[in-house]
């Protein structure tokens, strides 16, 4: 048996390395910035240790784009590179001089940190260059200039330089399939992209690139509510201004800082644009933070910045691991424990901005049990009083009452004749217009047993009876007065999923409503939520209905009475009420919106042609 070593050649990585390490061309912006930033920040260091002397003004990057020669070079006035320091760092590919220098020479602030690593990112220049050189002096007295060039094959050439001043110079020389990042506009906004806020000045085209400071870094105590509206609108100019915001700042178990903003949820919000930015050590890494922020947290806004978070080897998607889960459950906590602060303290700000947090609140309580026990003191439902009230509350009030029932309502309106009734009879009904409040309840449900949710069209509440003028004497057939009318319509509505009874309601003004129970309704509601552009179809599925008359309506007596003069008129008023009732409850199907327009119109026609024939009879005589 032969024991041998594995050979990794550079002829074979390179091209893996070229053309496969980064998702985006455009990475090698970031980058080279990165490893700009990390040659100042060295220079830094060794300034604050009193091993060179630096003039903190010439600390500087400067981007300069020459279309008609299709360069664009890189210059930075940090540490500066030996050969040896190339041939180490450039030659021996992903040979790391970060972690080197920080282990010699530490930084006096934990928050100073090395951003990139000079040998892989280097190489991202690859992917928009057929050649690159380098131009660099170090900072160590006596050191020669060095230079460095190579094709993008294995071969390179190195050798005894001309730079005269401290600093590195990278210059790409743009491939033909990469013309597009020699335009101006495009490389201008990349920088913006990418750099906007690291911490040493980034110049292009003689004007300043990162001029805004990242609040994020600031102690919240330093800073008004002017400081965090203005950097929202520079990072979401053409935004509404946020509802609230709140600053992260942790030192452990990681390092974590962010702004966190609310943005205002109208009917057209778009969450894929509510994003928060992901950054590490200031350098933008993503347009979202979907991977740390919990699902119903990703409609937020912001920034959140980490160095601990756990980046692949191009620092371009996350690698999912304790430290993102772990990063994920704080800032889920500091967002609860935020809004219940604010719930506690200042209930007037919370409940003001509630119908938009109401949507973030109502998804963390069903998509995580932890969220749920911190949140549910906040889960506020509005009365039809227009009062904010919590479950538990509504339990305590009406306990004697409505017999471990929560009843509410979909209707947004207080014009329907059935919330009337509801509220002449004094019986407490919530609001619930959210898109998922059918699966909270039945979340509540479980945690609440016995308490149920019950919609006010699912049954009818004793209360809304007028016994005393209930039609229940039988004639000599065994039949009440009741059971004859609902027989009656029954015939005339001629539905085969339709069931009609006929009761006594308190407010006679209500000619009929339509009954669905409860579990019926809400598998429907499940159904329309997967295939929302099918509405007609879910309210048709499930098409099992009661259809309650009000035995004291003057409109359903007389619909009986016509019966003897016109029986097929009679028929149609019988729809007519019945459709009414659909159309009250928001229970018509679109499609049958055109025929119950056609009846209408035909009983007006009927019905005026009556009244004229009458007319006429009356001016003869």
């Amino acid at each position: 048996m032969t024991k041998k070593k594995l050979e990794i050649h550079s002829e074979n990585i390179f091209p893996i390395i070229k053309k496969w390490l980064y998702t985006d061309k455009e990475i090698f912006v970031r980058e080279l910035i990165s490893n700009s930033c990390d040659a100042l920040y060295k220079l830094k260091i060794l300034s604050e240790k009193g091993l060179v002397s630096v003039n903190e003004n010439s600390m500087r990057i400067d981007v300069t784009l020459n279309k008609e020669a299709k360069t664009i070079e890189f210059a930075d006035t940090g540490i500066g590179m030996t050969m040896e320091e190339i041939d180490k760092y450039i030659a021996q590919i992903a040979f790391s001089g970060a972690e080197e220098f920080v282990e010699k020479y530490k930084s006096k602030s934990e928050k100073d940190q090395i951003i990139g690593h000079f040998g892989l990112g280097f190489y991202s220049s690859y992917m928009v260059a057929k050649e690159v050189e380098i131009e660099s002096l170090s900072y160590i007295e006596g050191a020669k200039p060095a230079y460095w060039r190579c094709d993008g094959s294995s071969d390179y050439l190195i050798s005894e330089g001309e730079k005269k001043e401290r600093g590195t110079r990278i210059t790409l020389h743009i491939s033909d399939d990469s013309h597009e990042f020699l335009e101006e506009g495009m490389l201008k906004g990349l920088l913006q992209k990418y750099c906007s806020f690291l911490p040493y000045p980034i110049y292009f085209s003689g004007k300043k690139i990162n001029d805004k400071e990242p609040l994020w870094i600031k102690q919240p105590s330093t800073l008004t509510d002017k400081d965090y509206l203005e950097f929202y609108r520079y990072l979401y100019p053409y935004d509404e201004d946020p509802l609230l915001w709140m600053h992260l700042n942790v030192d452990y178990p990681f390092h974590l800082q962010g702004i966190l903003y609310f943005p205002k949820i109208r009917r057209d919000f778009d969450p894929a644009k509510a994003t928060v930015r992901l950054f590490c050590n200031r350098v933008f890494v993503s347009e979202n933070c979907k991977d740390i922020m919990p699902n119903y947290l990703t409609m937020l806004r912001g920034v959140i910045d980490s160095p601990d978070i756990p980046l692949n080897v191009s620092r371009s998607t996350l690698q999912m691991d304790k430290t993102v889960r772990q990063l994920s459950k704080h800032i889920s906590k500091k967002v609860t424990d935020s809004l219940v602060q604010m719930w506690r303290t200042n209930k007037e700000k919370f409940i003001q901005n509630f119908e938009d947090l109401s949507l973030i609140i109502k998804l963390g309580c069903l998509e995580d049990e932890k969220f749920y026990e911190r949140a549910k003191e906040i889960l506020l439902f509005k009365t039809l009083d227009d009062q904010w009230t919590t479950v538990e509350e509504y339990q305590e009030r009406n306990k004697d009452k409505t017999k471990e029932i929560i009843y509410y309502t979909r209707s947004e309106g207080d014009d329907n004749r059935l919330i009337s009734m509801w509220r002449e009879k004094g019986i407490e009904i919530l609001r619930s217009t959210g898109p998922f409040d059918a699966h909270l309840m039945h979340f509540l449900e479980e945690k609440m047993a016995p308490w149920k949710f019950k919609r006010i069209d699912a049954s009818l509440h004793e209360d809304l009876l007028d016994k005393e003028r209930e039609k229940v004497v039988l004639d000599s057939e065994g039949k009440s007065e009741s059971a004859k009318l609902a027989d009656f319509f029954e015939k005339k509505l001629d539905k085969e999923n339709v069931s009609v009874e006929a009761k006594s309601l308190s407010m006679d003004q209500v000619p009929g409503m339509i009954l669905i129970e409860e579990e019926q309704r809400r598998m429907r509601d499940y159904m329309m939520a997967f295939d929302p552009g099918n509405v007609d179809k879910g309210k048709s599925f499930f098409d099992k209905t009661t259809f309650v008359i009000n035995t004291n309506n003057p409109l359903i007596a007389n619909i009986r009475a016509i019966d003897a003069i016109d029986s097929d008129l009679a028929k149609t008023l019988a729809n007519e009420v019945y459709d009414l009732a659909l159309l009250s409850q928001n229970e018509m199907s679109q499609n049958a919106l055109s025929p119950f327009i056609r009846q209408t119109t035909d009983i007006l026609e009927k019905l005026t042609e009556k009244l004229s024939q009458v007319i006429h009879k009356a001016d003869k005589n």
